[in-house]
This record gives structure tokens, C-alpha cells and sequence, in this order.
């Protein structure tokens, strides 16, 4: 009698570990042209943001989490107003969620601009969005201590975000809610060591530096470095409107954390030509078997503001996909006859360290 060879038994195929592929944008600067070109588009007064974000959308989409820092006041009460006290339509707001922004850093030096209605307009608009987008920045007086968490594929991020400037003006007395000043030390060490028992990951949205300068200053080196002792592991920063650079920081209890000093601009209509190059940070954050969470392969996409001449058709290009051509054909070049496609990389390669470009 022939015998019967038992079945193998089927090796189970090994657990993923969870991951997540995460992005940063700088700042979502959303001046008059753009929202003006926005409300042409439509025929009833309403505005469409689509084709400003269209040539960088399919890159969100992509990724797993998505953070941006949204520089001006978002809301559907307010008329919308632009520099030097910015307030902007709530589609803009809706428009980067539908390319799939997540994470929405509110702040920084332009969040006061509108005052008490301004915050309380741009509070309402936050929670009115979808239950699975998370702003963060304005801290509802008494709650400073209730760290915002949010949780994806697996591995939780505690998100803070602080700024070193509020455009001259102090918090209204009768708001309902106020932004943590950079200089408030004390408060950000307690908030940053809590996040670090409640998550794994610790994100840091910072919003500080020297407008238009490429130099990274002492305060921000220092500042960086505490944060990161304390317990960051992630700290993005925004502020100059142009590329500053990044590294790895070491910490006290033997971590490695990372910093950002300057994404740049993500969309403006600003008129100089360093304000019109900025980057994409992008990082995959992974779980070992024993709950630890790394950040790992952090690299920049720069990117590239364009538009025509009388900053006519405003869009954001990776400059990957963009072209020379079309930096010669930018309406910077008025006035700054040498941007050109070269100069973008130049400016580039003398910001962000080569080990990080994508």
C-alpha cells in the first residue's frame, strides 16, 4: 500500500511592519492674485483652487500622511484679504484636503491678523472639515496640555506647533484661543515631554528664523536642539519664505531626531526669486517588533512656484517636472532677469545638503 506524504503546512507570510510615508510642505501663502485667479474660474462667485495644486497633486497622493503649514487664516466668514493681514476663502482649505493634506499647521506670524473674529472664523472652519484631518497650532486657553494625537497605519503622532512671531499684534484679550510663542520656553519642554509618553512619533511645527535669509540663526540651532532633547523626533520649519538646511541632531537619551530649519514657500505670489523655490521634505516612519518608531530616508523635492507675467496663472511645479523653458518664461525674470533654471538648482544645492535631495 502506497503511503500518503502528509500536506506541508504553508509558512505564514511575515507581518508587515506598520509604516508610514509622510510629507511636509512649507508655507501655503495664499496672497490676492491667487484667490482672485481662483474666483475667475468660477461663474458664481464661488473659487477654485484645483489647477493651482493640479501638477504637484498626484505626489500627495501617494504618500500616507500629509503635513502642510497653512500660513494664512482659512475660513467661509470673513472677506477674503491679503497682505499684510491675510484671511483667505475656506476652499483654499478644502482644496489641499482633497489632494490629501491631513495635518494643517496654524501656527504662525499671520494667525492674529483678524483678530478675535479671525480665529474664532478660522477655529470653525477647522472643526467643520472631516473627522480625519487634524489642525493644530491654536490652543484653546486652559487646554495647553492636551497633546493633539493623530494615528495612521498603525503608529500614533502627538503634533504641536509653535511660533516665534505674530506680526506685531498681541493675543486679543477676549480670544477664544492663542498660539505658544517660541520664547515660552518652559511651556513647550512639558508639552513635548508629555507628547513623547503618549506617542511615537513627535512632530514639531515651527515657525521662526529671519525672513528671506538663507542663514540659520543661533536661536533656531538652539531651540532645535532642545526640542529634540526634550523629545521631538521630527522639527519642521517655516517662517523665511526661502530654503534653509536641514540635519541630524543627536540627542541626550541617545536618539536621532531631524530638522527642517526652512521649507520655503509651498504657493505665494511673492516677487522675488528665492521665495519661489522651496521643498517637500519626505520620510517613511517605521515600527520594529518592539514598538520602536524610526524616521528613515529623509530627502527634499524642491519645488517651484511659477507664474506668468503679472502673476498670471499661479501654480506649484515639482521642479522635477518643471522645466527650462518654463523658468525662462517665468514673470520673476522681469525684474530678475537671471532666474533660470540653473540658478533654481543653484539655489538648491547651496541650501540643502545633496545627502538629502531626492
Amino acid at each position: 500500500m502506497q503511503s500518503v506524504a502528509p500536506t506541508p503546512t504553508p509558512t505564514p507570510e511575515p507581518t508587515p511592519a506598520p509604516e508610514v510615508a509622510f510629507s511636509a510642505s512649507g508655507d501655503n501663502l495664499i496672497h490676492g492674485s491667487i484667490y482672485l485667479q481662483a474666483q475667475r474660474r468660477t461663474s458664481d462667485g464661488s473659487y477654485d483652487f484645483g489647477p493651482l495644486y493640479e501638477q504637484v497633486a498626484p505626489f500627495y497622493a501617494r504618500q500616507d500622511l500629509n503635513f502642510i503649514n497653512q500660513e494664512t487664516l482659512v475660513n467661509d466668514e470673513l472677506e477674503p484679504s491679503h497682505y499684510p493681514y491675510f484671511s483667505s476663502p475656506g476652499a483654499v482649505g478644502r482644496a489641499a484636503y482633497d489632494i490629501g493634506f491631513r495635518l494643517f499647521g496654524t501656527s504662525n506670524n499671520h494667525i492674529y491678523d483678524k483678530g478675535t473674529a479671525g480665529i474664532a472664523a478660522t477655529l470653525r472652519f477647522w472643526e467643520g472639515v472631516p473627522e480625519d484631518a487634524l489642525a493644530f497650532g491654536l490652543w484653546e486657553n486652559g487646554d495647553e496640555m492636551e497633546i493633539p494625537l493623530y494615528e495612521e497605519n498603525g503608529i500614533t503622532f502627538a503634533c504641536l506647533a509653535y511660533t516665534q512671531y505674530t506680526n506685531g499684534i498681541p493675543t486679543p484679550a477676549d480670544s477664544p484661543a492663542h498660539v505658544i510663542l517660541t520664547s515660552e520656553t518652559d511651556l513647550i519642554e512639558a508639552q513635548i515631554k508629555k507628547a513623547r509618553t503618549l506617542a511615537d512619533v513627535v512632530l514639531v511645527s515651527v515657525h521662526w528664523g529671519t525672513e528671506d535669509s538663507h542663514t540659520v540663526t543661533d536661536g533656531q540651532k538652539l531651540l532645535a536642539q532642545q526640542m529634540a532633547d526634550w523629545g521631538a523626533d521630527l522639527i519642521i520649519g517655516t517662517h523665511p519664505h526661502v530654503l534653509q538646511s536641514a540635519q541630524w541632531l543627536d540627542c541626550q537619551d541617545g536618539r536621532h531626531s531631524f530638522v527642517a530649519y526652512s521649507l520655503g514657500n509651498f504657493v505665494s505670489a511673492q516677487s522675488k526669486p528665492d521665495q519661489l523655490i522651496g521643498a517637500v521634505f519626505g520620510c517613511t516612519f517605521e515600527k520594529d517588533s518592539s514598538g520602536k518608531v524610526e524616521l528613515q530616508e529623509p530627502r527634499f523635492y524642491p519645488v517651484v512656484t511659477h507664474y506668468g507675467a503679472g502673476y498670471s496663472n499661479i501654480k506649484a511645479w515639482f521642479l522635477e517636472d518643471y522645466t527650462a523653458d518654463q523658468a525662462l518664461s517665468h514673470g520673476v525674470r522681469t525684474d530678475y532677469p537671471y532666474f533660470n533654471y540653473d540658478y533654481i538648482k543653484q539655489v538648491v544645492s547651496e541650501n540643502l545638503p545633496a545627502e538629502f535631495l531626492a
